[in-house]
């Protein structure tokens, strides 16, 4: 099931984004135990287009908080992610961060593949920011065990936080970790070299993305209007934006194209014409979205 999700996101994907441009992409095809260390500029969008690269199973630490709801926690379960609790979500929850961390190493000593966020938090922005302690918890547990994962660092970047036609560039890199990590200072210089490594690999495209009116942007605008207006409410004053509307429409847009053409079927126009003109509509879709002027 996860395969069969994974095609569907990578052509939503290919809708949503001008441009996902990834650096060293044999790595997308490791096998074995590895970690993912990346950083977090834009919520769960970033879980969603590196997982969506790798050519496996991916599993994914997310914030705690959106797993209050039991049938939140049941679709996000089904993504492979794992809960991670910060003290803002209550001194209550906190306990339960020793379940990710231990079926992190779980999870990396069947050598399966975790993608942790380094930074803890999200911010709009492609400023890497200070790290927190979880990835280093997770490597030391790993080395107790005489557990060496692999691990790749994940630099991701837009060239905008909000809407379609962004442009990504997902850079990807290995990362050597010699020694066993043992105790604080070795998870700070872990920190410390990771920081800096990862910081060479952010590299955002500065040129504004380019919206043209062409017969698919008429096509899409009514549609994409009240849906952007309707995420806009629900995230304002959050940095969820992008992914709440990368989420709605994966959902919402097949059902937009299921009643296009039942409607253009009902006023008799043959169905060649109607799935002919929706193939020619998405062929050009790079001359509606253009993230390079």
């Amino acid at each position: 099931m996860i395969r069969i999700l994974k095609l569907f996101i990578r052509a939503a994907l290919w809708l949503f984004c001008a441009e996902i441009n990834t650096k060293n992409k044999y790595l997308l095809n490791t096998n074995g135990p590895l970690l993912i260390i990346a950083n977090h500029p834009n919520s769960f969008l970033d879980a969603i287009i590196i997982g969506s690269r790798y050519n496996r199973r991916i599993h994914f630490l997310a914030r705690g908080d959106v797993f209050t709801k039991k049938h939140h926690r049941f679709l996000l379960s089904l993504l492979n992610m794992i809960p991670v609790y910060r003290l803002r979500e209550g001194k209550e929850f906190l306990h339960l961060n020793e379940y990710a961390f231990k079926e992190s190493v779980r999870l990396l000593n069947k050598k399966e593949a975790v993608l942790i966020f380094i930074e803890g938090t999200c911010l709009n922005t492609n400023q890497l920011q200070p790290f927190k302690k979880g990835t280093a918890r997770i490597l030391e547990a790993c080395h107790a065990e005489n557990s060496f994962p692999q691990i790749h660092l994940a630099g991701i970047a837009y060239n905008n936080f909000k809407g379609i036609g962004k442009k990504v560039n997902l850079c990807l890199s290995i990362f050597i970790q010699k020694t066993a990590i043992l105790n604080a200072k070795d998870r700070v210089e872990f920190n410390q070299h990771v920081f800096k490594q990862l910081s060479n690999l952010i590299i955002p495209n500065t040129k504004t993305t380019i919206i043209k009116k062409t017969a698919l942007y008429y096509f899409h605008r009514p549609f994409y209007y009240l849906v952007y207006q309707f995420v806009q409410n629900k995230t304002k004053g959050t940095v969820f934006f992008d992914s709440v509307l990368f989420g709605v429409l994966f959902f919402l847009y097949p059902i937009y194209l299921f009643i296009i053409i039942v409607i253009l079927q009902i006023i008799s126009i043959p169905q060649p014409i109607i799935f002919g003109t929706l193939g020619l509509l998405f062929l050009f879709r790079n001359q509606t979205l253009d993230a390079n002027e």
